[in-house]
C-alpha cells in the first residue's frame, strides 16, 4: 500500500517517529476497530483513532444524545442533542478523516448478537458505563479471539486492562462476575469529572493502537488504576487464572447466555457510556 501525498502530509508526524513510522502506519489504515459505547470513553477513542488513521472503525451504541452528556462526551455537540449517538459520532469521525470507513450499529449489543458483530473487527474498545456489559463484551472476545481493552471510570478515578485471548488475562481472571445491581453506583448516580473518561478513553485508543502496529508494551496481565484528583497512578498484576470460567483451562462458559450477566446488559437510561 503506498500512501497519497494527502496521506503523507496527515500522519507526517507519525511518519518521522522513531519506532513506528511508515510500516506502522500502513498497519493502522489496513486495521479495523470496534468501539462499544460512544459516550465519554468511546468519545476520546472514536477521536483518536481516526486521528490516526484506522481504516476501519465500527461504533455500536443505542442511546440519543442528551444535553447532559455534553459535559463529557466530546464527539457530539450541542446541535447533535436528540440524534443517535452513532449518527452523530459518524459525521465528526467523517469530518475529521475521510480515510476512515465507519460502520454503525444503531443498537446495545446483546447476547444474541455481539458475537458475530466482534469477529468483524481486530481490536474491541470496551466503553460502556455498564458492568454487565463489560463481562459481556469480555467473554465474546475471548470467545471470537479477538483482543479488546476494557475500561471504567467514576468521579475522578478510572482503571483500564488489555485483554489478548490466548496469551494473557481476561477481565473475569480478575472479576468473577457483574456485582449485584445497586451495589456500585454508576456515574449517573455519582458524577464524573467530565475529562475523567476524556484521558481513560485516550488511553483505550492508545492501547488499540499499540496492538495493531506491535509497538510498545500492552496492558496485558495488569490493570492500571489512576486517582485523577491526587495523582495517584498504579498497576496491580493480574496473572492469567487457570481456573477462570472463560479462558480458563476447562471453561464453564463456552456459549453466551444472558444468565452469565446478571444485570441488564446495556442500561437504557439516557446515560449508561461514561
Amino acid at each position: 500500500m503506498a500512501l497519497t501525498n494527502e496521506q503523507l502530509d496527515r500522519y507526517a508526524r507519525h511518519l518521522i517517529l522513531k519506532g513506528f513510522g511508515m510500516e506502522a502506519q500502513k498497519k493502522l489504515l489496513a486495521s479495523s476497530v470496534l468501539i462499544i459505547g460512544a459516550g465519554g470513553l468511546g468519545s476520546p477513542a472514536a477521536m483518536y483513532l481516526a486521528a490516526a488513521g484506522v481504516g476501519h472503525i465500527g461504533l455500536a451504541d443505542g442511546d440519543v444524545v442528551d444535553v447532559s452528556n455534553l459535559q463529557r462526551q466530546i464527539i457530539h455537540t450541542t446541535a447533535d442533542v436528540g440524534k443517535p449517538k452513532v449518527l452523530s459520532a459518524k459525521e465528526t469521525i467523517e469530518a475529521l478523516n475521510p480515510d476512515v470507513k465507519v460502520t454503525v450499529y444503531e443498537d446495545f449489543l446483546g447476547t444474541n448478537n455481539i458475537l458475530d458483530v466482534v469477529k468483524q473487527y481486530d481490536f474491541v474498545v470496551e466503553a460502556t458505563d455498564s458492568h454487565a456489559a463489560k463481562f459481556l463484551v469480555n467473554d465474546a472476545c475471548v470467545l471470537a479471539g479477538v483482543p479488546c481493552c476494557i475500561a471504567g471510570v467514576l468521579r475522578f478515578e478510572g482503571q483500564i486492562t488489555t485483554v489478548v485471548p490466548g496469551s494473557s488475562h481476561c477481565f473475569r481472571c480478575a472479576f468473577r462476575e457483574p456485582p449485584p445491581p445497586g451495589l456500585v453506583p454508576t456515574c449517573r448516580e455519582a458524577g464524573i469529572l467530565g475529562v475523567v473518561p476524556g484521558i481513560m478513553g485516550t488511553y483505550e485508543a492508545l492501547e488499540a493502537i499499540k496492538y495493531l502496529t506491535g509497538t510498545g508494551e500492552l496492558l496485558t496481565e495488569k490493570m492500571l488504576y489512576v486517582d485523577l484528583l491526587t495523582n495517584d497512578i498504579r498497576t496491580v498484576i493480574i496473572p492469567k487464572d487457570p481456573e477462570c470460567p472463560v479462558c480458563g483451562e476447562h471453561p464453564s462458559i463456552t456459549e453466551l447466555k444472558d444468565e452469565n450477566y446478571v444485570q441488564q446488559a446495556c442500561p437504557d437510561d439516557g446515560d449508561e457510556e461514561d
